[in-house]
């Protein structure tokens, strides 16, 4: 073993609490970002003329997030965690203080560009360091915290944008992150000098990761644009997916070629590491499109307005939370730490199936409880596929393999949201479609005159066989042993 990889963490607990904490701001803030803008962008919309384009102040984020979460993996694992951190954290501050000034909103599309290509780090980076501080047999309790820097990001991020573009200025929301940014860089700076050296001498491959972030774009591009805005069909639609797929056969034959791949096939094709990362996508890619696309469900099935059927989602996410503390509690006291999962995605997709079953004769007080117990149960692959790749992987390869996770996961929920929107926008007239978006889909489905329950069936149906994907990859996922230590001796995660 090198030495790199024997030096030992002298760290004490409160340096320990400190990092994590820390390390959970920097999360905190960049899931607090793919939310917060969503409230303000009528008023940011209005106050800088231009509301054709306001779509593209999230698209564009989510872009440049989604593109370099692996490259931020594997730098760390190149350079050091310490180093990767704080540059991520740096170029999130800077974009986030140029979309505050952004006369403009080419300016400030092109700042929240800027912003997610720091943003993109800061989630896996964070997971990561915690996995070089803490044990995979102590990991778990951690996991519930995590889970609650998301559901917190999920529930201020709506209300603190609406707040603060209406009653201070559209710029606070990106203001705030200045003090909060900081405060990150104060609190980690220091102490990760301290963290294990678990680097080997690595190259990073600029062709393979340039090819990567093209197909990624054209692809992301492609899945935004498709539906209101033109046709499935459409020509320019058929060009991203056609470029998509040509980029992305080409990565792969670089990742056959290259001498040091941006993703190691071996990490790929691990058999911890595939089938956790296919079920994490598709538990994810249930979970965003349920929350996407139920509040248009609630509005047109129930009648009740957007706000009340926002309140009506909250115990969706707080399932999630409760499935993902109570796993990742339970996964450290147990030896198969995957039937917990696989219980809860069973139940999950049972009540999934009621709702297709009958999507029109359940009280909506049944439906919510309905909802509530399928999101424990799509919370508890979240830990579970996190932790066991990070206990599968060696201390060197971690920060590529939980980049990796991160890509595919939001990659993943990406396509299987794509699907649902084909499922409700296609079912629209032509004409209707091409003009409809999330505020008014409810409303348009009233005036098509559709039967919004039978389309929401196959919505349902829909979710319930990507429950069944994440049952079956992690049924075939192979079940290792938790280290109770940090460091594995040589070979331990071969």
């Amino acid at each position: 073993m090198p030495p790199s990889e024997r030096t030992s963490v002298a760290l004490t607990h409160p340096e320990v609490r400190s990092i994590i904490i820390g390390v959970m701001l920097a999360m905190f803030l960049a899931a607090l970002d793919q939310t917060i803008v969503a409230t303000a962008l009528p008023t940011i919309g209005r106050l800088l003329g231009d509301f054709e384009n306001l779509p593209w102040i999230v698209t564009t984020y989510l872009l440049a997030a989604t593109a370099v979460t692996p490259l931020y993996g594997k730098i760390s694992d190149i350079v050091g965690r310490r180093v990767t951190m704080m540059a991520a954290l740096g170029i999130f501050i800077v974009g986030s203080v140029l979309c505050a000034l952004a006369p403009t909103m080419l300016a400030l599309i092109l700042a929240r560009a800027l912003q997610g290509l720091g943003g993109g780090g800061l989630i896996s980076l964070a997971q990561t360091i915690i996995a070089d501080i803490v044990s995979p047999k102590e990991r778990p309790r951690y996991q519930g915290y995590i889970a609650g820097v998301f559901a917190a990001s999920s529930f201020a991020g709506p209300v603190l944008g609406g707040f603060m573009a209406e009653k201070l200025h559209w710029s606070a929301i990106f203001w705030i992150n200045l003090p909060l940014g900081l405060l990150a860089l104060w609190m980690t700076n220091s102490l990760l000098k301290k963290l294990p050296r678990h680097e080997k001498p690595h190259r990073l491959d600029f062709p393979g990761a340039g090819l990567m972030i093209v197909a990624t774009t054209a692809l992301l591009l492609a899945l935004s644009l498709a539906g209101p805005n033109y046709a499935w069909t459409s020509t320019p639609i058929l060009a991203l997916f056609g470029g998509s797929l040509l980029f992305w056969i080409l990565f792969v034959v670089r990742l056959n070629t290259a001498p040091e791949p941006l993703i190691p096939l071996e990490i790929l094709v691990h058999p911890v590491v595939a089938m956790a990362i296919i079920a994490a996508c598709a538990a994810m890619g249930v979970f965003i499109g349920l929350t996407i696309y139920i509040p248009i469900f609630l509005e047109g099935m129930y009648g009740l307005t957007a706000t009340e059927s926002g309140f009506t989602l909250i115990p969706l996410t707080v399932g999630t939370v409760i499935g993902a503390a109570s796993t990742a509690r339970i996964m450290a006291r147990i030896t198969h730490y995957k039937r917990p999962a696989l219980a809860g995605l069973l139940i999950a997709a049972i009540g999934i199936a009621a709702l297709a079953i009958d999507p029109k004769g359940l009280p909506l007080w049944a439906l919510v409880i309905i909802l509530t117990v399928a999101s424990i149960g799509l919370g508890t692959i979240f830990p579970l596929t996190l932790i066991s790749i990070q206990n599968a992987m060696p201390p060197h390869q971690m920060g590529t393999a939980t980049g990796a996770l991160n890509f595919f996961r939001s990659l993943g929920g990406a396509l299987i949201v794509a699907a649902f929107g084909a499922i409700v926008i296609g079912s629209l007239p032509a004409d209707m479609a091409a003009h409809v978006t999330i505020e008014n889909l409810a409303s348009t489905f009233t005036a098509a005159g559709l039967d919004i329950g039978s389309v929401f069936r196959w919505v349902f149906i829909a979710a319930m066989a990507g429950i069944l994907v994440s049952v079956v990859s992690l049924s075939v996922m192979e079940e290792r042993p938790l280290r109770g230590n940090v460091r594995p001796e040589a070979g331990a995660a071969e």
